[in-house]
């Protein structure tokens, strides 16, 4: 068993995050055990891994670039379907939720009525910084890593990200929540990933179900990009800007395309370069861990495992960002595979009607020239790739 107290049966268990917390892996395992969930009388709220629009309707957080706005009934309709619970547990899981301000945290916690119950999950910033400046770079950004981490330590006002910090000042966030809900309804986990199973055990606690019942779903893993395959699409993402192209063929044929294809298709090998952070970031990093962990002490929350991991200098992660790292080939080839699907599929789908056919030649010319612009650039990358091999060879035998 988790030795984790369960809340009550009736219990609107919020889940907010924040980003890169394990929040895919706990809503892929609670979207997949959705019949389960039932039996124990637990709804998990939404129909997706999460429910990425009315957030973003009650947060006022703009869409995803490419993608459509969400609307104040997005929000209406998810208070509803929590109240259609009754007296049964709801889980409401959403990493966009850490973005809130004050005022609409409260907001939240009064619009899903009695027994909220807030839970934070928190890792150290040091292993967050990579993968948040890739998830970022997967919306459009075109700073490069070393770029990105000297303005959101060093120059804050030029923030390319503004949520970055709303996100992941931890002690902030904790606070905020704890002043809306109370602290005695707020619990953190510090995740321990040396412990694989920690977040499953704890919400299986949380909620009063057997052990081992939440199962990660692998399918849903959203696994961050390489080095190499970020800058691919950070590369990618400075010829969109400077190209005009509709944000529509982003959403459609980058992110959903070329990302999603060599995420899923492509795996890394050992010889892929992770995103390595400089030193003098993770030190920036540990410093605000700890305060943080001060911080929620202080509150009184509920906490389960050890908030002194979010001091954590994870220097396994250390090291110099190189933004020349070679592309794999076959990386490369499925990113371009994920363009052409992309735009074989709206081929396909029938115009809308009012469309004229000048309007789908267009975005079908731009579509094709998308296709060969990331085309180019991967076969750029794949040549330079080679002749580093062929020069670390030659060197290797004179």
């Amino acid at each position: 068993m988790s030795g984790v107290a369960p809340l009550p049966s009736n219990v609107r268990l919020l889940h907010i995050g924040p980003h890169k917390s394990g929040t895919t892996a706990v809503q892929g395992a609670f979207h997949l055990a959705r019949e389960r969930l039932a039996g124990h009388g637990i709804t998990y709220i939404g129909k997706g891994l999460h429910p990425v629009r009315p957030v973003q309707a009650i947060t006022g957080r703009g869409p995803m670039l490419g993608e459509p706005a969400a609307s104040t009934r997005d929000w209406d309709n998810l208070v509803a379907e929590v109240a259609a619970t009754g007296d049964q547990r709801a889980v409401i899981s959403s990493e966009f939720f850490a973005e809130a301000d004050d005022a609409v945290a409260r907001r939240v916690v009064s619009d899903l009525g009695d027994q909220v119950h807030v839970v934070v999950t928190l890792r150290p910033l040091g292993k967050v910084l990579a993968a948040q400046w890739q998830q970022y770079v997967q919306n459009g950004l075109r700073d490069s890593f070393e770029e990105w981490l000297d303005i959101m330590f060093n120059r804050p006002h030029e923030r390319p990200n503004s949520t970055f910090w709303r996100r992941h000042q931890q002690g902030e966030i904790v606070t905020r929540w704890a002043n809306a809900v109370g602290p005695e309804n707020l619990t953190v986990i510090c995740v321990d990933d040396s412990d694989p199973r920690m977040l499953m055990r704890t919400f299986e606690g949380l909620l009063d179900l057997p052990e081992k019942f939440l199962v990660p779903d692998d399918s849903t893993a959203n696994r961050s990009l390489t080095h190499a395959e970020a800058e691919l699409v950070r590369g990618f993402n400075q010829q969109f800007k400077a190209g005009s192209w509709p944000t529509g063929l982003y959403a459609s044929h980058i992110r959903r395309g070329a990302v999603k294809r060599m995420k899923v298709a492509y795996k890394p090998t050992q010889h892929d370069r992770a995103i390595r952070t400089p030193e003098w970031a993770l030190e920036r990093a540990a410093k605000l861990g700890s305060e943080g962990a001060e911080t929620i002490t202080a509150l009184g929350v509920h906490v389960i495992g050890d908030l002194e991991l979010l001091s954590e200098y994870p220097s396994g992660r250390a090291g110099t960002p190189d933004p020349d790292v070679a592309l794999a080939p076959q990386a490369a080839a499925e990113a371009v595979m994920g363009v052409v699907a992309a735009s074989a599929k709206e081929a396909k789908a029938k115009a809308k009607p009012g469309k004229s056919a000048h309007d789908r030649t267009l975005r079908e010319v731009t579509a094709r020239e998308l296709a060969r612009e990331l085309f180019a650039r991967g076969l750029r990358k794949a040549r330079r790739a080679r002749k580093r091999v062929l020069k670390s060879q030659k060197s290797a035998s004179s």
